[in-house]
């Protein structure tokens, strides 16, 4: 939000941001047409942009960005006006599933029924209040305990029951989306917890003709992941081994201590390799993989988190060789530009009558969402390749498929 302001002010550009500086080529090669995004595709502008949500700590949006320590500041305070007006709503909270974390700023009601209304209501005030045509939710909250689908999963009419009687199985997440879904409204999941992915929730997102996506953002030791996995496996170069560490202070690495939400992260963190580089079918190359993942918190290091990994492979004959790599990154300055496009696509997908998984996004997450039965494609050149070939059909342009033989004939 704050970095959205700043930008709209001209106070900062959108680094990283795909829709506000990224390209798409039309045509061929010597065409030369390679319009902005931004101007191929009706997006929102940022203009058109209000935001809100909810948060279990009563802090304003300016409050929230200072404690957090993220911008300098003396940028920040240049945006104090604007964010001091963003007033969290009282959240939908649950302790059994966020155990590291409490706050006074929650909903009291009854049942979790009662408690989809009451976002509901929450949805269709913030509709009118800022007088919106269209809205967007995006999960930025913490990374919720590990579980997997159950029976009150299975169906919309189980989870509606699961709902009314409180059934310990449904998520806060999970009440969010469905909130959001039955009010007309995209949604898309930036944790790696059990949300939409789920048969009660997929459902009605195509009845409702909603798009959504998910899940997990791609930001920092994971992205590093799909962009040098796949350059190894293109040269068909082995690996016996990955190992990745980090270490972050913010309240992510928090919540991260915790071993049920760590199991979640743990999961999406490690299927990226498996499945781009495919043992089942290279098994000289990636049988014997030995990958691990660690999440350590460090309070002093607050939101400038550390990777720190270890890559074996081997070469021609089977001769080992060694790659290291230390990413010093910002979670949050890596995260902001992908929520900004997620909701601006997502929007768009909507717009385009374009419903259920878009799995024409799986370029922002670590573990895409695709239909049952499967498996997501991890490649992030691909994926990109995937994003801008939608937006060409979306207008009418020609594929592109990099063959490239009609410049030789």
């Amino acid at each position: 939000m704050a970095g959205v302001e700043l930008v709209k002010r001209g106070l900062g550009q959108p680094i990283g941001s795909l829709t506000q500086l990224g390209t798409v080529r039309l045509g061929k090669r010597t065409e030369g047409r390679s319009p902005y995004i931004k101007d191929f595709v009706p997006l929102a502008g940022l203009d058109d942009l209000v935001f809100g949500g909810w948060d279990i700590f009563n802090d304003t949006a300016y409050e929230s960005a200072a404690h957090a320590a993220v911008l300098d500041a003396p940028l920040l305070e240049k945006v104090r006006e604007p964010l001091s007006a963003i007033k969290p709503m009282p959240a939908v909270f649950d302790t059994d599933y966020v155990r590291r974390l409490n706050g006074p700023n929650v909903k009291q009601a009854g049942s979790k029924m009662d408690k989809a209304e009451m976002l509901m209501e929450d949805i269709r005030q913030f509709r009118e209040t800022n007088n919106v045509e269209r809205t967007v939710m995006i999960w930025c909250g913490s990374t919720e305990v590990f579980h997997r689908p159950g029976a009150v999963h299975q169906t919309l009419k189980d989870f509606e029951c699961g709902l009314q009687m409180n059934d310990p199985d449904i998520a806060p997440s999970q009440i969010y989306a469905y909130a959001a879904l039955k009010s007309g409204v995209p949604y898309a999941n930036g944790a790696p917890n059990l949300t939409t992915d789920t048969p009660a929730l997929l459902d009605l997102a195509r009845e409702r003709q909603i798009p959504i996506c998910g899940k997990d953002f791609k930001t920092g030791q994971t992205f590093m992941k799909t962009l040098v996995a796949p350059g190894l496996k293109a040269r068909m170069l082995g690996m016996s081994g990955w190992f990745s560490t980090n270490i972050l202070g913010n309240r992510d690495g928090e919540v991260l201590e915790d071993p049920g939400s760590f199991k979640s992260k743990e999961e999406t963190k490690l299927s990226v390799l498996q499945q781009i580089l495919q043992p089942e079918l290279y098994p000289q190359l990636y049988k014997d993989l030995y990958h691990a993942v660690r999440i350590n918190y460090y309070p002093p290091r607050g939101d400038a988190k550390e990777g720190w990994d270890n890559i074996d492979i081997f070469g021609w004959l089977g001769y080992p060789m060694q790659i290291k790599i230390n990413f010093l990154c910002r979670d949050s300055i890596l995260a902001a530009p992908l929520v900004l496009d997620l909701v601006l696509l997502l929007d768009l997908a909507q717009r385009a009558g374009m419903k259920g998984i878009q799995e024409w996004l799986s370029f922002y997450f670590k573990a895409p969402m695709t239909a049952p039965g499967l498996y997501p494609e991890h490649d992030i050149f691909i994926q990109l390749m995937k994003l801008k070939n939608t937006l060409r059909w979306m207008r009418g342009e020609d594929l592109i498929t990099h063959l490239g033989l009609e410049y030789y004939d």
